[in-house]
Parts: structure tokens; C-alpha cells; sequence
């Protein structure tokens, strides 16, 4: 499976947001909206997500394996790195 990741905005005044993006799997299907944000950590991705009724927040796609939440947030780092931010 090939992974493209583009940086669709960065942000400099939203606190931990620091950019969105997008990845696209194997030149035929595009996920949008995931995020890159500062965490304690260091920076990682988050996937699309939506609020629900009771407040929390609800992922609405993400992979079913962590050898592919890797892959994702490898490409999507490297765009970020890549666009000037770091």
C-alpha cells in the first residue's frame, strides 16, 4: 500500500493544531482532516473525527492496525516536516 500525505493548512494561533491534512491511499481513495498537533509527547496525527451527543469526540475513520496508524502518521509528519515545520 502506498501513502501520500499532504498539508492541506498550518495554523499559528490555535494552540496545540498546528496544521490538517490529507492522505491518500494507493492513488485511489483520499481521507481529509486529519490533524497534526503538539502533545506532550511531540507531535502526532489524529484522525478525522465528530462530536457526539454526549460531548466526546468520535473518530469516524482510522486504521485497524498499529503497523498502518505508523505508516499514516509517518507520511503525514514527513509532509509537515517538509512543508517548513518542525
Amino acid at each position: 500500500m502506498t501513502i501520500k500525505a499532504e498539508i492541506t493548512r498550518t495554523f499559528e494561533d490555535k494552540g496545540a493544531l498546528l496544521a490538517s491534512a490529507a492522505v491518500i491511499f494507493d492513488d485511489c481513495f483520499i481521507v481529509k482532516n486529519l490533524r497534526v498537533i503538539e502533545g506532550r509527547n511531540g507531535l502526532f496525527v489524529a484522525m478525522p473525527n465528530f462530536k457526539g451527543k454526549d460531548g466526546r469526540f468520535i473518530d469516524s475513520c482510522f486504521p485497524l492496525n498499529n503497523e498502518t496508524r505508523t505508516e499514516i502518521q509517518q507520511a503525514v509528519l514527513e509532509a509537515y516536516d517538509s512543508a517548513g515545520n518542525e
